[in-house]
């Protein structure tokens, strides 16, 4: 019996190390960049590094990322010129874009479409929201005032939760915790907890730590008086933020999609004079898929078109400084 489960266990662990080496010769574990609240209190990755982003079980998604000195996903440094038009893309993972090559980004589609030496820097970081963007611009001000446009992408539904800002320093600190570590030395495990092999542990976890708490808390908003209650909180949150670090008009435009953005906030917009690029009419034309099969970032196709929308608008700024811009209607 001893001998059985000698054997056994040594079976196990020879199974384990095999894994373990495939995983790493095949690359399907994914590298977390490490990220910082800097000295300026803006949340990044700490500066230089380089990985890829892997998704999929099958290695569905396979991606160079590259962080520069500013600490973000960048083919380029952030050095504004003097004649040339410049360019600030700022936005969450859907501007950061992890799941693309670095050096094929949102922002070198843009300068390719434009061929005139126009230069794109990219502010993009996972889970940014509208407080994290006006405080990074407040944060690097000499540098933006350098910049001839600024873009903010946008998702009204997340990006308006809160009203001020606060660098979420749990968010930080998780990266230390042992089980982050441990994934960082087991890349075997690292790639089990991407593919979701984990999740029913961490669902188990989840709900013996909220056993005995309301069921209803999460529950989603459907009602429509909680909704137009929602977006006008969220249009206010909006005002408070401008009013703590300002916004100029002339050279910032909003990013959005005008099927999920709500009417009162578009309304809103429109009164008060922000310029809106809105893409959705590009994106709902399209007759092929924009977004990954995974989630739901744009994939290249996807890119492209945010980044055709974003060049045009950048070629009528160029021909004329005052645009009149059409009104945005929620659809």
């Amino acid at each position: 019996m001893k001998l059985l489960f000698g054997k056994t266990l040594l079976y196990a662990v020879l199974i384990l190390i095999c894994l373990e080496l495939i995983t790493r010769v095949f690359h399907l574990y994914q590298e977390q960049p490490v990220f910082i609240i800097n000295d300026l209190n803006v949340k990044t990755y700490a500066p230089n590094q380089d990985g890829f982003s892997v998704t999929g079980n099958r290695k569905m998604n396979f991606a160079h990322y590259h962080i520069n000195k500013s600490g973000f996903n960048s083919y380029r440094e952030f050095i504004p010129s003097d004649d040339k038009t410049d360019v600030a893309l700022i936005g969450d993972s859907f501007i950061e874009g992890l799941h693309q090559n670095y050096y094929n980004s949102i922002g070198a589609k843009v300068e390719n479409k434009l061929n005139d030496g126009t230069k794109v820097f990219e502010y993009g970081h996972a889970g940014y929201d509208f407080a994290d963007e006006l405080h990074l611009i407040n944060a690097y001000k000499d540098k933006f005032q350098e910049i001839d446009e600024i873009i903010i992408y946008m998702k009204f539904e997340n990006d308006l939760k809160r009203d001020s800002y606060k660098p979420d320093q749990y968010w930080i600190d998780s990266q230390y915790f042992t089980f982050s570590k441990i994934k960082r030395k087991i890349k075997l495990l690292s790639y089990m907890d991407d593919i979701g092999a984990l999740h029913p542990f961490r669902s188990l976890k989840t709900k013996l730590l909220s056993f005995g708490n309301n069921p209803n808390n999460n529950v989603s908003i459907s009602n429509p008086d909680e909704i137009d209650s929602r977006d006008l909180r969220y249009l206010d949150n909006f005002k408070k933020i401008i009013q703590t670090y300002g916004f100029d008009k002339n050279k910032t435009a909003i990013l959005l999609d005008s099927r999920t953005t709500s009417k009162t906030f578009l309304e809103y917009s429109n009164t008060m004079g922000y310029r809106i690029i809105d893409f959705s009419e590009r994106i709902e034309k399209s007759k092929r898929p924009t977004t990954l099969v995974y989630d739901m970032h744009w994939n290249n196709h996807g890119r492209s078109i945010i980044a055709s929308v974003i060049a045009d608008y950048i070629k009528e700024k160029q021909k004329t400084k005052s645009i009149e811009f059409p009104k945005i209607e929620s659809k």
